[in-house]
C-alpha cells in the first residue's frame, strides 16, 4: 500500500500538482485552522487540478449567472447591476469550501428556487421584493445559527411528517415546472433542444443502456455544457440567439448595487414582512437539511474508497459557514434570490467520482472542491465572457429549474410508499406552488391530521424498508 501511495505521489508531482502541505496516511487535509473553520489554498495546501479547474469555471460562471434574468425581472435593476451580484456571489459559493473548511462543493439553495419565486410574486418588483427577499434571509440565518448552536437540526427534521416535507419538495417541482411552461414561449427552440439534450444524458434510460465508452464518458460528465452547445447551435440557427462580444473588462456598479438592492440602501424589511417569510424560512431549513444527509450520504461512500484521507464532516461548522456566506452576501453584495446552500449535487457526484477512482485523479477532495471555483471569479469580469454567456442565461436559468424540477419530483415520489401519503403530497406541493407557502404549511398539516394522523406517521427507516421491498 505505501509502495503504492509513493508511486501516485511521483505521479501528481509529474503533473505539476505537488502541494506544501502533505497529508499522513489516514488523516484529515492540513491547512490553516480558525476557529472551528479551516482554510486550504489552492496551490498551497492542496494541488492544482487543471480539469476541475477549467470545466469548473465555466459550469460555475454559466450557471451562477443564471440569476441575473431573475434579479432584473424581481428586483428591477439593470443588467449591469445583475451581473455585479453574480460576480460576487461567485466568491461567497467557493468559501464554503477554501476558507471554511467543508468537503461539500457549495451552491445554492436550489430546490427553495422555485417556491422563493413564488413568494417574491406577491409582492412588486424593486424595493419592495428586495425587502421581502432580505426578511428571508435573516429568517433563514437565524435558524442556521439557532440549529448549529443547539444541534437541534435532526431532532427538528424527524418531527416533520414524512408526506409533508415530500409535499413541500413536490411543490419546488410543480413551482419550476410552470414557470419552465412560460419561459418556453420566449425561445421555444433554444430551450427545448437543451431540454432534450441534457434529460436524455442525465435520465435516459436507453442512452444509459449504450455501451461505454470515452466519448459516453465525457458527454456524461458534461450534460450541462452539451446541453449550452447545443443550445447555442439551435438558437443561432433559428435566429432566436445572437452574440455581441466585445473585448475589455467588467466594471461591476458598486454604488447602485448596494443603493438597489442591499439593507444599506433599501432598509430593513417591515414586521409583516417578517411574519410572511416565516412559513417559507422554515420551508427552505427543510429543504436544506436534506441536502445535508444527500451530501453525507455520498460524501460517506468516498470515504470508504479512499482511507488515505479522513473526510470531516461538521454539520455545525456548515451551519456557521451558511450564515456568515449568506449574511456576508447580504452586506457587500445584496439579497440573492435562492440564497447560499450547502451543495451543488451534480458536481458534488462528479468530484466524488474522480475522487473515488483513484489518487492519482484528486489527491484530496479539497483537490476538486476547492479547484472547481475559482477561475469563474476572474473570469465573470472579462467582458468576452459576459458576451457569451448572456444570450445563453435564460438557457442556464431554464435548465437549472428544470433539472430542479425533475430532481425533486422524482424525491418527492420516492419519499411515499402508500397511496395516501402520494396524493397527500401532490395535494400539499399544489398548494405551495400555486397558493404559497402558508397554505402548503397550513392546510398540509390539517390534511395531514385528517388522512393519516400522527399515531399513523412511519418512521423514516420503515419508510426506506418500504421503498426497497417495492422496488425489489
Amino acid at each position: 500500500m505505501e509502495k503504492a501511495l509513493k508511486d501516485e505521489e511521483k505521479t501528481i508531482v509529474k503533473r505539476g500538482m505537488k502541494v506544501a502541505k502533505k497529508r499522513k496516511y489516514g488523516e484529515i487535509q492540513p491547512g490553516i485552522k480558525w476557529g472551528p473553520f479551516v482554510l486550504r489554498l489552492p496551490g498551497v495546501h492542496v494541488g492544482i487540478s487543471w480539469p476541475e479547474v477549467l470545466q469548473g469555471g465555466v459550469l460555475s460562471l454559466a450557471t451562477g449567472g443564471a440569476l441575473a434574468p431573475l434579479m432584473m425581472q424581481y428586483f428591477d435593476i439593470s443588467f449591469e447591476v445583475a451581473w455585479s451580484i453574480v460576480a460576487i456571489h461567485l466568491f461567497w459559493v467557493w468559501t464554503q469550501t477554501f476558507l471554511f473548511g467543508d468537503a461539500y462543493t457549495a451552491g445554492w439553495i436550489t430546490p427553495s428556487l422555485p417556491l422563493t419565486l413564488v413568494f417574491l410574486g406577491n409582492y412588486a418588483p424593486g424595493t419592495e421584493a428586495v425587502q421581502a427577499m432580505i426578511a428571508i434571509t435573516f429568517i433563514v440565518c437565524a435558524l442556521f445559527l439557532f440549529f448549529g448552536l443547539t444541534g437541534l437540526g435532526a431532532k427538528f427534521n424527524s418531527i416533520i411528517p414524512v408526506p409533508l416535507k415530500a409535499g413541500i419538495i413536490m411543490g419546488a417541482a410543480i413551482a419550476a415546472f410552470q414557470s419552465e411552461l412560460t419561459r418556453v414561449q420566449t425561445l421555444p427552440i433554444t430551450l427545448i433542444t437543451a431540454w432534450i439534450v441534457v434529460l436524455t444524458i442525465m435520465f435516459s434510460i436507453p442512452f444509459k443502456k449504450l455501451p461505454n465508452s470515452k466519448i459516453k464518458l465525457i458527454v456524461t460528465s458534461n450534460a450541462i455544457l452539451a446541453g449550452f452547445a447545443f443550445a447555442a447551435i439551435a438558437g443561432l440557427i433559428s435566429g432566436e440567439l445572437t452574440f455581441d462580444i466585445e473585448w475589455g473588462i467588467f466594471i461591476p456598479q458598486y454604488g447602485e448595487m448596494l443603493a438597489t438592492i442591499s439593507p444599506w440602501g433599501v432598509g430593513m424589511p417591515t414586521f409583516s414582512m417578517f411574519i410572511a417569510a416565516i412559513p417559507i424560512s422554515i420551508m427552505i431549513y427543510i429543504l436544506v437539511f436534506g441536502d445535508l444527509l444527500v451530501a453525507d450520504t455520498l460524501l460517506k461512500g468516498a470515504d470508504k474508497a479512499r482511507p488515505d484521507e479522513k473526510i470531516d464532516v461538521n454539520h455545525t461548522r456548515t451551519h456557521f459557514a451558511l450564515v456568515f456566506r449568506n449574511l456576508g452576501q447580504l452586506f457587500t453584495a445584496g439579497v440573492l434570490i435562492p440564497l447560499h446552500g450547502p451543495i451543488w449535487t451534480g458536481v458534488q457526484v462528479y468530484i466524488i467520482e474522480r475522487y473515488k477512482s483513484s489518487k492519482k485523479a484528486l489527491d484530496s477532495i479539497f483537490t476538486g472542491t476547492i479547484n472547481w471555483y475559482w477561475l469563474a471569479f476572474p473570469l465573470a469580469f472579462l467582458t468576452p465572457m459576459i458576451g457569451i454567456m448572456a444570450p445563453l442565461l435564460p438557457v442556464a436559468l431554464s435548465l437549472t429549474l428544470l433539472l430542479t424540477g425533475f430532481a425533486c419530483a422524482y424525491v418527492a415520489m420516492s419519499m411515499v410508499t402508500d397511496n395516501t401519503s402520494r396524493g397527500l403530497a401532490l395535494a400539499i406541493g399544489m398548494l405551495t406552488a400555486v397558493q404559497g407557502p402558508i397554505w402548503g404549511i397550513g392546510a398540509g398539516l390539517l390534511l395531514y391530521l385528517i388522512l393519516i394522523g400522527k399515531s399513523n406517521q412511519p418512521s423514516e427507516s420503515e419508510n426506506q424498508e418500504q421503498q426497497q421491498e417495492n422496488s425489489a
